[in-house]
C-alpha cells in the first residue's frame, strides 16, 4: 500500500531529522509571536516563498536531466542514462516519498509543504486571523469564502 501523500515523505525520513525540522518550525513560531504583527506578517511572507520538499526535487531533477542531456548531446551518449536514473528517482519518490536527493534535502532543513503550512496556521491564529470564521452548517458562502481567505487558499 502506497503512504498517504501528506506524510510520505516525513514517513521516510529519519526521526531525529524530523525533530530538528519540528523543533525548528516550533522556535520559529515563538520568536515571531512574541515579535508582534508586522514581525508575523514578514514572515508570512517569507512562508510564502520558502521552498518545500517538491519544488527543491523538481528544481533538482530537471537541473540534473538537463544536464545529462547536453553532456549526452556533446560528450559522450552513455551520459543519457542520468536523466534515466533521475526519472526512476522522481517516480520512486512520487511513489514511496523518498528517493536519495530526499535525504540531502531533509538534512540541509527542507520541510514539506505541510510543515510550512503548520507554521504558517499557527502564526495566523497567533495574530488573531482565524477569529472571524465561524462555522456554516448550511452552506454559507459568505462564511466558507472568509474562511478560504484566511487559509490563503
Amino acid at each position: 500500500m502506497l503512504p498517504a501523500t501528506t506524510y510520505r515523505v516525513t514517513r521516510q525520513s529519519p526521526d531525529a531529522i524530523n525533530e530538528r525540522i519540528r523543533r525548528r518550525t516550533a522556535e520559529n513560531i515563538a520568536r515571531y509571536s512574541s515579535a508582534g504583527p508586522d514581525a508575523i506578517r514578514r514572515r508570512l511572507d517569507e512562508l510564502d516563498h520558502e521552498w518545500d520538499i517538491e519544488r527543491a526535487l523538481q528544481a533538482n531533477a530537471a537541473s540534473v536531466s538537463l544536464l545529462g542531456l547536453a553532456l549526452g548531446a556533446l560528450v559522450d551518449r552513455r551520459w543519457f542514462m542520468l536523466p534515466a536514473f533521475v526519472a526512476g528517482f522522481l517516480l520512486q519518490h512520487a511513489l514511496q516519498g523518498w528517493c536519495p536527493p530526499v535525504a540531502v534535502f531533509r538534512r540541509l532543513g527542507v520541510r514539506t509543504a505541510s510543515e510550512v503550512d503548520c507554521e504558517r496556521y499557527a502564526l495566523k491564529a497567533l495574530r488573531g486571523g482565524f477569529k472571524d470564521i465561524a462555522r456554516s452548517q448550511d452552506g454559507n458562502w459568505e462564511v466558507i469564502e472568509k474562511t478560504l481567505r484566511a487559509v490563503r487558499l
